[in-house]
């Protein structure tokens, strides 16, 4: 683990030498180093010091490689206009690192505090990049949404501590049976998935924020929150089954309100961020249910929106930065402009409403098996996410690649080599990994 950590800081004076696509190159290739490392003994992978991975770790961790790696590739804007590209470079390397060091962490109380530590360069991303005067407000949201949870999160952590003599993870031992802990220590990732009703900051952090961050949210930040989760539930395991019905409960519903507020966007980024409210408050109600198929079909779902959601942020934004606009009523008739791009729509639109053969659908496949073993009434919620979740996709493809072509549009090239390879880069794993989709089950 202490490999990938040197390596991150030594790309720190490369950051600010502004050599910006050499970083590029280098974050592949700490990608394919890291891929390396895959080990099938799956209970530890690698331990060093405070740090190790076992299956979720790495996943989670490949997954953070491959979209900071993939950011750099969709901020072509900021390096050719010299938007300070060589801070930005330096505040995604931090982001990165905070986030290697709670994925990797084997202590809960070190995990807590980088889950913390990855907030801030993300407001610095969204305050210092984002395109309208709003993103200030954005921020604020962001930042008291999760540090309103933090503090009971630290004192139940505390106190965890006192009872059980030990917070690695692997000596999590002593069960807590108190609801007000179980809220205390699950609020903050409830609100970071996040969780209808805690979801308000979500749409207005990914409407503000630059493409690298709202790739970075959509593609990890919010797995922070199903990582944690799907650790500290071990700790509430009798109380669980008494109480994970209500949240259950709330997160269906909520997916289904949020779908029929998706029918109803009229920006693009907007849409994609409710999108993501629903698919994840799927993912949270699958740890819920605390069975074998809820927890393998999470982490699919975690990994499967990860590529899905930041690959359609990042056409919406090759949109963007053509009209200049990210309404849906000036963004039509694309399919007579770029067809090529709108095929890339196409496919990313798909895989959203989890068509063959996206990881969506096995992970959807796998959620629909845990939640129905919980409880048959989850059907009637099932049927209708399903049914809406492709009702909104198709919305937002057939708004946006058909009807009458904007008039005040300006002409512009068809796209370039690096935005189809940044696509391909999205599309390739979330359809290739269901063949190896057996990995995933095997972590528990």
């Amino acid at each position: 683990m202490m490999k990938f950590i040197f390596l991150m800081l030594a790309m720190v004076p490369l950051s600010f030498l502004n050599y910006f696509w050499l970083t590029q190159f280098i974050w592949m290739l700490m990608v394919f180093l890291f891929l390396l490392n895959y080990s099938f003994n799956y209970m530890y992978m690698y331990i060093s010091y405070d740090f190790g991975a076992d299956l979720l770790s790495y996943l989670m961790l490949l997954l953070s490689f491959w979209v900071c790696s993939l950011m750099v590739l969709a901020s072509h804007k900021i390096y050719y206009y010299k938007f300070w590209s060589d801070l930005f470079l330096f505040t995604m390397l931090v982001l990165m690192l905070s986030l290697f060091l709670a994925f990797s962490s084997l202590n809960l109380f070190v995990f807590y505090v980088f889950f913390e530590v990855s907030l801030i360069p993300t407001l610095m991303l969204i305050v210092g990049w984002g395109y309208q005067p709003e993103r200030l407000q954005a921020g604020i949201y962001l930042l008291f949404y999760t540090l309103f949870a933090s503090l009971p999160m630290m004192i139940a952590i505390f106190f965890y501590y006192k009872n059980n003599g030990s917070l690695n993870f692997y000596f999590l031992m002593v069960e807590l049976n108190e609801p007000v802990l179980y809220v205390c220590m699950n609020m903050v990732f409830f609100i970071k998935i996040p969780l209808f009703f805690v979801h308000l900051w979500l749409p207005k952090a990914h409407v503000e924020a630059p493409v690298s961050g709202s790739m970075i949210l959509a593609g990890v930040m919010l797995k922070l929150g199903g990582y944690g989760l799907m650790r500290m539930m071990v700790v509430f395991l009798n109380l669980g089954m008494k109480i994970n019905f209500f949240f259950i409960g709330l997160s269906m519903l909520g997916g289904l309100i949020v779908s029929l507020i998706c029918l109803r966007q009229g920006d693009m980024k907007s849409l994609i961020a409710y999108s993501s409210v629903s698919h994840m408050g799927l993912a949270v109600s699958g740890i819920l249910t605390l069975n074998l198929w809820g927890m393998s079909g999470a982490l699919m779902m975690m990994i499967a929106h990860g590529l899905c959601s930041s690959g359609l942020f990042c056409l919406a934004n090759i949109n963007y930065e053509r009209l200049a606009s990210r309404s849906l009523f000036l963004n039509k008739g694309l399919i007579n402009l770029i067809p090529s791009l709108s095929m890339w729509w196409f496919l990313f639109v798909s895989s959203n409403m989890a068509a063959p053969p996206s990881l969506n659908l096995m992970s959807e496949i796998m959620l629909m098996n845990s939640l129905l073993s919980y409880d048959s009434l989850n059907m009637l919620f099932l049927m209708s996410l399903s049914f809406f979740a492709a009702a909104y996709s198709l919305y937002l493809y057939s708004f946006s690649q058909h009807g009458k072509l904007y008039s005040g549009l300006l002409s512009f090239n068809s796209g370039f080599m690096r935005e189809y390879l940044l696509l391909l880069l999205h599309w390739l794993p979330l359809n290739v990994l269901i063949l190896k989709g057996e990995l995933m089950c095997f972590w528990v």
